[in-house]
C-alpha cells in the first residue's frame, strides 16, 4: 500500500498533528540536521533526546524549548563557559538500587560521583547568572536536588582516582596492611632465591621475577625445573620455559590469596552498605540525570544554531508569517565552507494571500525556496532556532503536507502521476486552515492540458479550505488563476535576461516566465527550430510569455531606478544633516571668537587707559595746559564708549591703534614746546621713556632660569609669574628670574643637559656595581622595615645584574621569613627562591635567583 498520512494526536491541544509523508524528514534533509545535533551531544542521554526530537503543535512547549536554546546560546557571553565534562549516563546502574541485595560496582560508583559533581557545577553556574536574563534555564534547574550528604558519603569510600579508600572501613584497612606486609616479604625472599639460582647457573643471568595468576614465579628452562623446589604454575607457549613458584613462598602466596578474598568480601560489604544509604535518594538522582541529558541536548542545539547563524524570531499562534532574510541552513553551511554567498528569502503569507504560487525558469531556485519554507517551519516547531532576521514573525501550524519528488512504486503499481494524484487526495481530505502545504512542480506527470486543468481544480478546492502553502509550477493557467482569485498570490524567481542566468531571488506579486526559449538559445539550439516551436505554440501563448518577460525586465529596471533615487535621497539627507551640523558648529565657534575678541579688546582698552592716564599725569606734572588735558580725556572717553557700543572687530582694532599713536604724537609735541629747564629735564628722562621695553614673555618662549643650565619652555603667563616646563618638571617662577633664549640655544642646551645627565647616570651605575654586595642582613628589624629594605636591595641587585642574593633573616618563629617570601613571590624578575644549605644556615637564610 502507498504511504498514508502520519497521524499523531496531541492530547494537550486536542488536535491532530499530521506530518505527510512519512519520508518528510528525509526529503527535506532534516535527518542531517538531527545528525549534526546528535554529534554535538556529550552523553547518551543527550543523544537519545536528539533522536526523539520531533514536530510539536503545543505552543507553550515549543516557545519554552526556543527560550531555553536562546538562553543557552548567550549564557557564556560574559566569557565564562558552562561546565561540560563528566556527562556520564548512570541511569541503568542506579536502577539496580531498586532491588534489595544489588549494589553499585566501584567503577559505577565513580561515574555516579563525577556525574553528580557535574550536575552540581551546572546548577551553580546557572544560579550565578541573573534570573531575569535566563528565566527558562532557571525554571529547568529549579526542581533539581543534589544532596551534599550523598556526595560526602561517596567521597568517604571512593578517592579521586576511582579506587576504594584504605580507610573505608577498619577491617579493609587491616586486610590491606597485611597484604602489603606479606607482599614485601615475598619480594625479599624471591629476590634471594632468584639470585642464588642465577649463581648456580639454573636460571639465566638476565631473568626476572614474573607474575602468573596473581602469584610470583621464577622463569626457568624446562630442563632445569627439577633443580628448584616448587610448584610449576605455568609454561611458555613453546614449552621451553617453566614458571616455578618456590616452595618457600607457596604458603605466603596462599595467605595473600586468602587476604584478597577477604578484601573482596569487605568491599562487597562496604558497597552494599553504601547502596543502602543511596537507595532513598535514587529518584532525586534519576531526575538530576534527566536534567543533565536535557542540558546536553539544549547545549548541542545552541551550538548548531550558532553554526547556521540561527535566531529565535517572534513566534505567534497565528498561521500567518513574515520572513526576512531566511536561508536554507544546510545550503548556508555548504556555501560558507566554499566561501560563497547565500541569497536570502523574503516571504509573507497572511489571510489575504495564503498560498504563494511560484513560477520561473528551471534551476532558478523554486524548489530550494519551497524546501526552505518547509524545513524552517519544521525546525522551529521542533524547538530549533532558524536562520532568519530577528525582525521576522513566524507562524504556527498543526500539520505540514508535502509533495516533492517522484513517489512512483512498482510494488503498488503506481506511476509518477498516480502518486501525485494520491497525494492530492490526501491533501484535500486532511488539510485545513492550520495546515502548511508544500507542492513542487504542481500538475506535472501527465498531458499538460489535462494536468493543468486538474491542478487548477485542486488548487481552487485547497484555497476554499483556507490552506496556507507554497506551490511551484510552470503552468500558465495556474498563473492566470492565481492572479484572478483572492487568497492566492503569484511569485517569480527573478532571471537576468541579459546574462541569461537565474538570480535565485523571489519576487512576490507577479508570475514568472520559464524563459524556455532564452535558455534553449543559450544552450545552442538552432534558431530555426526555436522559430518552428514558436509557430506551433501559438501567438497568444507567445505574447503572454513575452509580456511576462517585459514586465520582469521593466520591473527590474524601475526597481533599480527606485533604489537609486532612495540612495540619493539618503545621501542628500546625510549631506544636509552634515551641513546643518557644520553651520551650527561654525555659529558656536563664531560666538566664542567674538566673545574672546571682545574680552581681548577690553583688556587692550584698559591697558591703553592706564598708559594714557600715565601720560596725562606726566603732562600735568609738566604744567601742561588744562584745556588740552581735558581734550585728551574727552577723546579717550569717546573712544571707550564707541568700543563698548559696537564691540571689537578688526576695524575697531585698527582705530584703537591709530588713537593711541595720535595721543603719543601729541604728547611728544607738547614736550618740545616746554621751557628750557623743563625741556632739559625731559631730555634727561627721554632715554628711559623712549627706550623700547623688552618684549613680554609669551607661551612657547624658550627660557633659562638664573643659576641653572637646564632650559625650559613657557606654558602660561599669569601677571608677574610664569608656568615653565623643565623637561618633565612643571613649576611656577617669577618672570624676573627668567632669561629668554633662542630656539637654537634651547636645543643646544637640551643636548648638553642630556649628555651630562647620561654621563652622570653611567658613572653612578658603575660606582654602584663596584660597591654592591649581594648579601643583606635584616635580623632584629621590624617586619615592615625589613620587607622595605629587602625589596630595595633586590631592585639594586636587578640594576647591577646580580644573579643571586642572600637574605639573612634568622629562624625564630619563621614569621619574618614567610613575610619576606610572600613579597618576593610577587616580583616578576625573581625566578625562584629557597633555603640555604643546612650546613650554611638552612631556613635562616633565603637564596633568591634573579632572571
Amino acid at each position: 500500500m502507498h504511504e498514508q498520512p502520519n497521524l499523531l494526536f496531541n492530547f494537550a491541544a486536542k488536535e491532530i498533528i499530521v506530518i505527510y509523508p512519512d519520508t518528510f524528514e528525509q526529503k527535506l534533509y532534516f535527518n542531517k540536521i538531527r545528525a549534526f545535533i546528535t554529534e554535538g551531544c556529550l552523553s547518551e542521554m543527550g543523544r537519545e533526546r536528539a533522536e526523539k526530537m520531533t514536530f510539536s503543535n503545543h505552543y507553550e512547549n515549543v516557545t519554552n524549548w526556543l527560550k531555553q536554546t536562546h538562553e543557552m546560546m548567550h549564557i557564556s557571553d560574559d566569557g565564562r563557559e558552562m561546565p561540560a565534562g563528566n556527562f556520564f549516563d548512570v541511569r541503568k546502574p542506579l536502577k539496580k538500587l531498586r532491588v534489595e541485595g544489588l549494589f553499585l560496582e566501584v567503577s559505577e560508583l565513580f561515574d555516579l560521583r563525577r556525574a553528580l559533581g557535574s550536575v552540581r557545577e551546572i546548577l551553580r553556574f546557572i544560579e550565578s547568572k541573573e534570573k531575569e536574563e535566563f528565566p527558562a534555564l532557571y525554571n529547568l534547574a529549579e526542581p533539581v536536588m543534589i544532596y551534599p550528604a550523598v556526595l560526602d558519603k561517596i567521597d568517604t569510600i571512593i578517592n579521586k582516582q576511582g579506587e576504594v579508600r584504605d580507610n573505608a572501613s577498619p577491617e579493609l584497612q587491616r586486610i590491606r596492611r597485611e597484604i602489603k606486609s606479606k607482599q614485601g616479604s615475598i619480594s625479599g625472599k624471591m629476590s634471594a632465591i632468584l639470585k642464588r639460582a642465577q649463581q648456580e647457573g639454573i636460571v639465566d643471568p638476565d631473568a626476572t621475577i614474573s607474575i602468573r595468576d596473581g602469584r610470583a614465579v621464577i622463569p626457568v628452562l624446562s630442563a632445569n625445573k627439577r633443580k628448584i623446589s616448587g610448584i610449576v604454575q605455568d609454561e611458555s607457549a613453546t614449552g621451553k620455559t617453566s614458571y616455578i613458584e618456590p616452595t618457600e613462598i607457596v604458603e605466603i602466596n596462599n595467605e595473600i590469596r586468602e587476604l584478597n578474598y577477604a578484601e573482596r568480601r569487605e568491599l562487597v560489604k562496604i558497597l552494599s552498605e553504601l547502596s543502602v544509604f543511596l537507595r532513598p535518594y535514587m529518584e532525586e538522582m534519576l531526575y538530576a540525570f534527566r536534567f543533565l541529558g536535557i542540558i546536553d541536548f539544549i547545549r548541542a542545539k545552541a551550538m548548531f544554531a550558532r553554526r547556521i547563524d540561527g535566531t529565535v524570531p517572534k513566534v505567534h499562534q497565528k498561521t500567518a508569517f513574515l520572513w526576512e532574510k531566511a536561508m536554507h541552513p544546510l545550503l548556508y553551511l555548504q556555501n560558507k565552507a566554499a566561501e560563497k554567498p547565500v541569497i536570502p528569502l523574503d516571504i509573507e503569507l497572511n489571510e489575504e494571500q495564503r498560498i504563494l504560487l511560484i513560477s520561473g525558469p528551471n534551476a532558478g531556485g523554486k524548489s530550494v525556496c519551497l524546501q526552505t519554507v518547509g524545513l524552517l517551519q519544521y525546525m522551529l516547531q521542533c524547538g530549533l532556532p532558524v536562520p532568519v532576521s530577528e525582525n521576522s514573525q513566524m507562524g504556527f501550524f498543526n500539520s505540514i503536507f508535502m509533495d516533492i519528488g517522484d513517489e512512483q512504486s512498482i510494488e503498488n503499481d503506481l506511476s509518477t502521476y498516480s502518486s501525485h494524484l494520491l497525494n492530492m487526495k490526501n491533501f484535500i481530505r486532511h488539510c485545513d486552515e492550520k495546515s502548511l502545504l508544500l507542492i513542487d512542480e504542481f500538475g506535472t506527470g501527465t498531458e499538460p492540458m489535462l494536468g493543468g486543468a486538474i491542478a487548477e481544480a485542486v488548487l481552487e478546492q485547497l484555497n476554499n479550505q483556507q490552506v496556507y502553502g507554497v506551490i511551484t509550477t510552470h503552468y500558465t493557467n495556474l498563473k492566470h488563476f492565481a492572479s484572478e482569485n483572492s487568497g492566492i498570490i503569484n511569485g517569480a524567481m527573478l532571471f537576468d535576461t541579459h546574462l541569461i542566468q537565474p538570480l535565485f531571488k523571489l519576487e512576490m506579486g507577479q508570475p514568472g516566465s520559464s524563459f524556455a526559449f532564452e535558455i534553449a538559445r543559450k544552450t545552442g539550439l538552432p534558431e530555426n527550430i526555436l522559430e518552428k516551436a514558436k509557430n506551433r505554440l501559438g501567438e497568444e501563448h507567445i505574447n503572454f510569455d513575452k509580456h511576462l518577460r517585459e514586465i520582469i525586465r521593466d520591473k527590474r529596471y524601475w526597481e533599480k531606478k527606485r533604489q537609486s533615487v532612495r540612495d540619493r535621497d539618503k545621501q542628500l539627507e546625510s549631506i544636509t544633516s552634515r551641513y546643518e551640523h557644520d553651520l551650527e558648529k561654525l555659529k558656536t565657534e563664531r560666538n566664542k571668537i567674538l566673545e574672546a575678541a571682545k574680552k581681548e579688546a577690553n583688556e587692550i582698552l584698559a591697558s591703553a587707559n592706564r598708559e594714557i592716564e600715565k601720560t596725562i599725569r606726566e603732562i600735568r606734572e609738566a604744567q601742561a595746559e588744562k584745556e588740552k588735558t581735558k581734550s585728551l580725556r574727552k577723546n579717550l572717553n569717546d573712544f571707550k564708549e564707541q568700543v563698548e557700543q559696537t564691540g571689537i572687530d578688526e576695524e575697531l582694532q585698527r582705530k584703537l591703534d591709530k588713537k593711541i599713536k595720535k595721543i603719543k604724537d601729541r604728547q611728544s609735541g607738547k614736550k618740545k614746546s616746554k621751557e628750557t629747564g623743563t625741556e632739559t629735564s625731559l631730555k634727561k628722562e627721554s632715554p628711559e621713556k623712549k627706550a623700547e621695553p623688552n618684549k613680554p614673555f609669551e607661551p612657547g618662549d624658550a627660557v633659562l632660569l638664573e643659576g641653572q643650565s637646564v632650559p625650559g619652555q613657557i606654558i602660561e603667563v599669569n601677571g608677574k609669574d610664569a608656568v615653565v616646563a623643565f623637561g618633565q618638571l612643571i613649576t611656577t617662577i617669577k618672570i624676573v628670574r627668567l632669561k629668554r633664549i633662542s630656539k637654537n640655544d634651547y636645543k643646544k642646551s637640551l643636548r648638553q643637559s642630556a649628555t651630562r645627565s647620561s654621563s652622570t647616570y653611567s658613572d653612578r651605575l658603575r660606582d654602584k656595581k663596584l660597591s654592591f654586595s649581594p648579601d643583606i642582613d635584616v635580623r632584629g628589624m621590624r617586619a615592615e622595615e625589613a620587607v622595605t629594605k629587602v625589596l630595595n636591595h633586590l631592585d639594586e641587585a636587578l640594576l647591577c645584574s646580580a644573579e643571586t642574593v642572600k637574605i639573612l633573616h634568622g629562624k625564630g618563629n619563621g614569621i619574618l621569613r614567610e613575610l619576606i617570601r610572600q613579597h618576593i613571590a610577587t616580583l616578576p624578575f625573581v625566578s625562584r627562591y629557597y633555603d640555604e644549605h643546612v650546613q650554611y644556615g638552612g631556613s635562616g637564610i633565603t637564596i633568591v635567583e634573579i632572571s
